[in-house]
């Protein structure tokens, strides 16, 4: 009997955890394969054993991520998604809110974001950044990763919240535990939130600052966050709570992410190197977002379908589940000439790295664009030679595309 048209080409399974241990090139293969088809493709996800509908091409994930009316996150965005008791404990994550409450939230949020604080984490970039190589110097690691990529946002992050020093590095093992708990075990799908009690353990502890922050505000945004009072309005405790795991799990672990791949690609691509070497002001910029697009920090995020309708050809029902794979979006030929090139003068680069566009589009991007901008001129200028020495030690995942470590060299 013949495939359903929907249906994934024999051997592409993307519900199946071996799929996500396949070497990357077999995997962005099969994605070639299945952005050959006119719209959205089924598969089950053995999670929840749901049927849901993978969303590979890059015209379809912008169209999802901008009709939050049709595609919801308020059911959430990973897979299974989060319990209703942990919901209730640990407090809505801005990823799993639809609006009114999302957009609540994130004016709250945004206007704690204030010139003077943002001025002050680009200096806080600049100056970890050069600890950082400065460290480097003198010590001679031997891991990017544990080095570098993934102490530049913590740091940055720590700093910007108002963190004291005393409590980074227990914040730091718990982050590593939540984190673990995303992508592919080798029985299974590991799934964001099942290290709960280290999310419950980071919360606890923000909440504890808040408590503080409350008394005598600080120059942080821990206090912009709970004295803020936008039309009446700041952060609660669990709100605070909610925000900072998000913060630190996802923009920790994005940026550490697409550093260490960063510094993979420009090794395998020396001549990529040497002209962003040759003319850092030109070519920095560009570098950043070509590292976001081929190296694609999250893989995907779910949406669940409001209403029945039609995308691309093929009807969707109330209640449906979809699939938005960024990753795939990222090398679609419809958008990308020779999308499996890695190319810094890429122009123009709609990548979706950051998300689709719409009111979930990443709240950190700045931030990102700015660590990777900040610390590879720092890295570039200084210690011109530092390259790979290996390709990156991947933990296979069908959630992010994380490294576990990196073996470098200068």
């Amino acid at each position: 009997m013949a495939a359903p048209v929907d249906a994934a080409p024999r051997g592409t399974d993307l519900g199946d955890p071996a799929f996500w241990r396949l070497p990357e090139e077999s995997r962005y293969a099969a994605f070639a394969r299945l952005r050959e088809r006119s719209g959205p493709v089924g598969f089950t996800d053995r999670a929840t054993g749901r049927r849901c509908w993978a969303l590979v091409r890059h015209a379809d994930v912008t169209t999802a991520s901008r009709a939050p009316q049709v595609y919801l996150s308020g059911p959430g965005v990973t897979s299974p998604e989060p319990a209703r008791w942990v919901r209730a404990v640990f407090g809505d994550s801005m990823v799993n809110l639809d609006d009114p409450h999302h957009a609540d939230l994130r004016r709250v949020v945004g206007r704690a974001f204030t010139p003077r604080l943002l001025a002050k984490v680009e200096r806080d970039i600049a100056e970890i950044s050069a600890r950082l190589v400065d460290r480097l110097e003198h010590e001679r690691p031997t891991d990017f990763v544990a080095a570098v990529a993934a102490e530049l946002p913590y740091r940055v992050i720590c700093s910007m919240m108002g963190v004291p020093e005393a409590q980074r590095r227990r914040i730091l093992a718990r982050i590593d535990r939540a984190a673990a708990s995303a992508g592919v075990a080798r029985r299974g799908l590991r799934v964001p939130g099942r290290g709960l009690r280290a999310l419950a353990a980071m919360q606890w502890t923000v909440a504890a600052i808040g408590r503080e922050r409350r008394r005598e505000p600080a120059d942080d945004l821990i206090s912009a966050l709970v004295t803020a009072d936008v039309d009446g309005r700041r952060l609660g405790a669990r709100e605070l709570g909610a925000f900072f795991s998000l913060l630190l799990v996802a923009g920790v672990e994005t940026t550490r992410n697409a550093l260490a791949h960063g510094l993979h690609l420009l090794t395998v691509h020396p001549e990529q190197r040497e002209l962003l070497r040759s003319d850092l002001d030109a070519h920095l910029g560009g570098a950043v977002e070509e590292i976001v697009r081929c190296s694609t920090p999250i893989v995907q995020f779910r949406r669940t379908v409001a209403v029945d309708h039609r995308l691309a050809g093929t009807r969707l029902a109330a209640g449906d589940k979809v699939v938005l794979f960024y990753g795939s979006a990222n090398r679609d030929e419809a958008v990308f000439r020779a999308p499996d090139a890695f190319d810094i003068t890429r122009s123009p680069n709609p990548h979706l790295g950051f998300g689709g566009g719409g009111p979930h589009f990443c709240l950190g991007a700045h931030l990102a664009r700015q660590e990777m901008r900040i610390l590879l001129r720092e890295l570039l200028t200084r210690l011109p030679e530092i390259r790979s020495t290996a390709a990156p030690d991947l933990v296979p995942s069908s959630f992010d595309h994380r490294v576990r470590a990196l073996r470098f060299t200068f």
